[in-house]
């Protein structure tokens, strides 16, 4: 092939690309889609993080606690106390902490947890039984208790599944979508200000002290995906105007284990393999099992001596020379009567000449025997004494 035809198929196949590109572009038609990628870690560990960003957003000083030792810092006037966790775990003296706190000047909101026993004559509810607010189940109620009074509209008529919350000089009231399950009841009748739906009340509001104090039946309406319904951020607003809030995510005294949990998860994870490297190291055999020795190669010499480490570890140095110089002079008394009688000078004489052992060796085998443990070579060389001057009676 020339270099001139060459050429030319290059310019052809290069002009069928570009009609082919041209082409294709004008069969493409753009589109935009959206991935969901569920909540940040951020907002899921959070379910109250929108109403924290929207009361910051309002011009409202907002901040999120931990735990109840928040108080050691916190003035009462001019600051809200939001407690938002699960208070199962408070105790009387937190419970007197925190009222305490609020009768100095602060507003306290909290949720009510538990329902009303009326066999035990509380709920167990520490704030709620203090302050006198029972909580039922709307269901259980009669028409006539069923709501607290609320002022004559047509509103009431509207919505009978929301409550409504009248304000002064408002023409509408505010709507909030309260469960309709529970009912709040003021049984000491120091509500001042209430909040109901046709079938239940659902927020109380009493003084306490210089304080003031906001009972609600549910928190929902405040979590991440309710908050932006009906009235639901007017009324966080409005119940936190003009004050500070602290949203307290655990009212709880948190445990020992709870907080090593929160605080130490690495160390614990370590410590967790650590105990289970130590029960693998022990609970395996390190090394084939050894067999039982054979009932039939054991021999009497064995069992001696088998005996007599079982009697030193048992009864000690001392009981076995005693039991050897005893025996010797059990022996000097058959052959010698009147042994037992004679002085021990007279005695090793007599032994003397009954063995014709040296005096020094027989000194050497009786005498009395030291309060301190003998070294082995000593131990083994006193026996071999006694043994040597037994075996001569």
């Amino acid at each position: 092939m020339s270099r001139r035809a060459g050429f030319a198929l290059s310019m052809v196949l290069l002009l069928g690309l570009g009609l082919l590109a041209i082409y294709l572009l004008g069969k493409l038609e753009p589109y935009e889609e959206v991935v969901e990628h569920g909540p940040s870690p951020e907002v899921a560990s959070s379910p109250y993080l929108a109403a924290e960003y929207f009361l910051r957003k309002q011009g409202i000083d907002a901040r999120r606690a931990e735990g109840l030792e928040v108080l050691d810092g916190l003035p009462s006037e001019g600051q809200t106390l939001m407690l938002l966790a699960d208070r199962g775990n408070m105790t009387p003296r937190q419970v007197e902490r925190v009222l305490q706190w609020t009768a100095n000047g602060g507003h306290l909101l909290f949720i009510a947890e538990r329902l009303w026993d009326e066999e035990e004559g509380k709920s167990g509810d520490l704030l709620l039984d203090l302050l006198g607010i029972q909580q039922y189940m709307s269901d259980e109620l009669d028409d006539d208790e069923a709501s607290e009074p609320e002022p004559e509209s047509e509103a009431s008529e509207d919505y009978p599944q929301l409550t409504k919350l009248y304000l002064e000089n408002e023409q509408a009231p505010a709507y909030i979508a309260f469960d309709t399950d529970f009912h709040l009841y003021d049984a000491q009748n120091r509500a001042h200000a209430w909040a109901n739906s046709d079938a239940a009340t659902h927020l109380l509001q009493l003084y306490h002290g210089d304080g003031l104090i906001t009972v609600l039946s549910d928190p929902w309406i405040w979590q991440n995906r309710s908050i932006d319904e009906y009235d639901h951020a007017w009324l966080l607003w409005y119940l936190s105007q003009d004050s500070a809030v602290t949203l307290l995510y655990h009212a709880d005294s948190d445990g020992l284990a709870r907080l090593l949990l929160r605080h130490f998860p690495l160390a614990l994870l370590l410590l967790a393999l650590l105990i289970g490297a130590a029960l693998w190291h022990f609970g395996v055999r390190h090394g084939p099992l050894q067999a039982p020795a054979s009932r039939a190669r054991r021999q009497l010499e064995e069992h001696l001596r088998g005996s007599a480490d079982f009697l030193l570890r048992r009864s000690g140095q001392h009981s076995l020379l005693k039991g050897l110089q005893q025996d010797i002079n059990r022996r000097a008394r058959r052959r010698y009567p009147g042994f037992e009688k004679l002085a021990v000078a007279e005695q090793w004489q007599v032994l003397g000449r009954l063995t014709r052992l040296p005096a020094r060796d027989i000194s050497q085998a009786m005498r009395p025997l030291p309060p301190q443990r003998l070294s082995a070579s000593d131990f083994t060389r006193q026996v071999a004494h006694l043994q040597t001057l037994r075996n001569a009676l």
